[in-house]
């Protein structure tokens, strides 16, 4: 049955939850009050969505096997990358099936999301491009012709504007149907006829080992994890590690876990009894031993003193 939502979020927490295709964590870079927006459009086998976030982040996304997704910016952004990679508004990166990749952004990003069933979108390949669509397990950028990128950018847009202002129309069965067509339309030629991006030997390895930190990080949901033995888990020397998060994050490891540390933190004290715990001692547990640098450090990223946090009443 076609239908369509649209979402705001003022908690980068929920917004990462509210995720269907993927398990999505967010970890929010900038100072700043987040605000974020998830606009979902079903249009019978098609899924769109399309994402915005106001502050600078990095994302983590693991797919959910199945799917055929692929993704692309809708403006401009700033520091915008995929796997380490820059990525513009006129490319798009198909993915690979339950892949597993970061994204970041530093500042305000505008991201769409196009998937079918696999064999849907091989079926929709061959009829219309020619070609078979061979399953692939790693995700790559593709940069369509100018043309057929715009038709995808404008139609994609379009289907979102009536998302958020005339839903009756996809919720309408043969609406819904016709819209979805063209779009598939659209997305087989930007995937079947763009120019890819070279797949180097570095890129894999360095894509390995950041799903090796991802492993180690994931292992320890909600505790803090430093440097030295995040080395020794993911099995690479501190300057390796080093080359590869400034690659996918634009940042050193040891600023990631510091802001890791941060929202482990924040998490924390939501969840705390304000009439036992303090936050001295829920910053010590995550590694905070300066406590008024503590106190900055998260105003400025959360635009609220920590004992402010504690003192809240849960959502």
């Amino acid at each position: 049955m076609p239908s369509s939502d649209v979402r705001t979020f003022s908690d980068p927490d929920e917004y990462a939850a509210s995720a269907r295709a993927a398990t999505f964590g967010l970890t929010i870079t900038d100072a700043g009050r987040f605000a974020g927006k998830i606009v979902r459009m079903d249009l019978h086998d098609l899924w769109l969505h399309r994402h915005s976030e106001n502050l600078s982040h990095i994302g983590h996304s693991a797919l959910v096997p199945g799917r055929a997704i692929v993704s692309f910016w809708t403006r401009k952004a700033a520091g915008a990358a995929w796997n380490g990679i820059d990525v513009t508004s006129s490319q798009i990166v198909r993915h690979g099936e339950a892949e597993q990749f970061y994204r970041r952004a530093s500042g305000a990003s505008h991201r769409a999301s196009m998937s079918l069933p696999m064999d849907v979108m091989a079926s929709a390949v061959s009829t219309m491009a020619g070609c078979d669509l061979a399953p692939q397990r790693q995700g790559r950028l593709i940069t369509p012709r100018p043309a057929a990128m715009a038709k995808l950018q404008r139609l994609h847009a379009k289907v979102g504007d009536l998302a958020e202002n005339a839903p009756e129309i996809i919720a309408s069965s043969e609406a819904a149907r016709g819209l979805e067509q063209v779009l598939i339309e659209a997305m087989v030629d930007c995937v079947t006829t763009g120019s890819g991006a070279e797949d180097s030997l570095a890129c894999r390895r360095h894509e390995k080992i950041m799903r090796r930190f991802h492993a180690a990080i994931e292992e320890h949901p909600e505790e803090a994890i430093y440097l030295p033995e995040l080395c020794a888990i993911v099995g690479v020397p501190e300057r390796t590690l080093r080359l590869c998060c400034c690659e996918s994050f634009g940042m050193s490891p040891k600023r990631y876990l510091t802001l890791r540390r941060m929202h482990l933190a924040r998490q924390a004290l939501r969840r705390a009894d304000a009439a036992t715990a303090t936050v001295t001692a829920i910053a010590a547990s995550f590694g905070f031993w300066s406590f008024g640098r503590f106190a900055v450090e998260y105003r400025a990223l959360y635009n609220e003193m920590p004992s402010t946090t504690l003192r809240a009443l849960p959502p």
